[in-house]
């Protein structure tokens, strides 16, 4: 495995508790809420559980990417170009919003559906290309086991192995489980902002394990800038999973208004002019409803 020489630090700690969002959803939101409104790249994390007829309806996004990894369920994509799809436990959806997307995400199984969606800015020089997608079923997300560990790569590196995602804005997205007894360093190119949420189990995590005391799930952790990798072990009894997730910090101006991330003032209300307009990229939206919403009746 590799070593790391001088592990991260944990600088704060993030309950994320539930709320309701879209139509009549459930997150547990940890980045994008007022304490944390951005970490240089990321703009939001949710951990979303969402039944039908509940979901996240027809809405808009520019300027940025939304990774969405499902955990449990499925869920149906469809956007205002005509592409649609099913992602189910497993898989992941990397879009590209770019200059504009209009798409709704709705519920595709019984039960309850569980999934986590990560909002990663874009630079000013990619913030208006054209949108992009790419999907991995589950079977052909990359894995690797050793010692207790398994990861899955998501984006970025891991024991050996690396992701085929192309990201616009430089991250790493990697899916920890560690049996019991089982520890990981996974090194983190230093100028990244990073940091861990805890989805299953309670491990510790940082520079000293022996004093550190076990932190649950649905916690985020936000890593400090100085070090080169992190630490983790699982000294309990079951298992923990966790996502590590790190990104190149763009340090550009932030302007948003919901689901619009640009960098000044004026280029959001361009894109509020764009979007009421139906131009600029949202060409298609003035007479798209997608078939969830039909179906739904407004």
């Amino acid at each position: 495995m590799s070593v790391v020489r001088e592990p991260r630090s944990i600088v704060r700690k993030f309950l994320a508790r539930p709320q309701q969002e879209g139509l009549g959803a459930v997150v547990r939101r940890s980045i994008g809420r007022f304490e944390l409104r951005y970490f240089d790249p990321f703009l939001v994390l949710d951990e979303f559980s969402v039944s039908a007829p509940a979901g996240f309806p027809d809405h808009p996004h520019r300027g940025f990417e939304t990774v969405t990894y499902m955990l449990q369920g499925a869920v149906t994509h469809e956007d205002f170009e005509g592409h649609k799809g099913t992602i189910g436990a497993g898989d992941l959806q990397w879009m590209t919003a770019g200059r504009g997307v209009v798409h709704s995400e709705m519920p595709a199984a019984e039960g309850t559906q569980k999934g986590l969606q990560l909002w990663i800015n874009l630079s000013s020089k990619h913030k208006m290309i054209q949108p992009r997608y790419q999907e991995i079923s589950s079977a052909n997300i990359s894995e690797a086991t050793k010692d207790g560990v398994k990861v899955r790569v998501i984006a970025g590196e891991a024991l050996g192995i690396k992701s085929t995602i192309q990201t616009k804005t430089p991250t790493m997205y990697l899916d920890f489980t560690l049996k019991p007894g089982s520890q990981i360093q996974q090194p983190i190119p230093k100028s990244y902002n990073s940091f861990v949420y805890i989805l299953e189990g309670e491990g510790i995590f940082g520079q000293d394990s022996r004093t550190n005391s076990p932190i649950p799930s649905h916690n985020l952790l936000l890593l400090s800038g100085f070090g080169d990798g992190l630490v983790a072990c699982n000294k309990g009894t079951k298992i923990l999973r966790f996502i590590l997730v790190g990104g190149e910090p763009l340090g550009e101006p932030i302007a948003q208004l919901g689901p619009f991330v640009m960098n000044t003032q004026q280029e959001i209300d361009q894109t509020i002019e764009d979007f009421e307009n139906c131009t600029n990229g949202f060409e298609k939206a003035s007479h798209w409803r997608s078939q969830a919403r039909v179906k739904l009746g407004y």
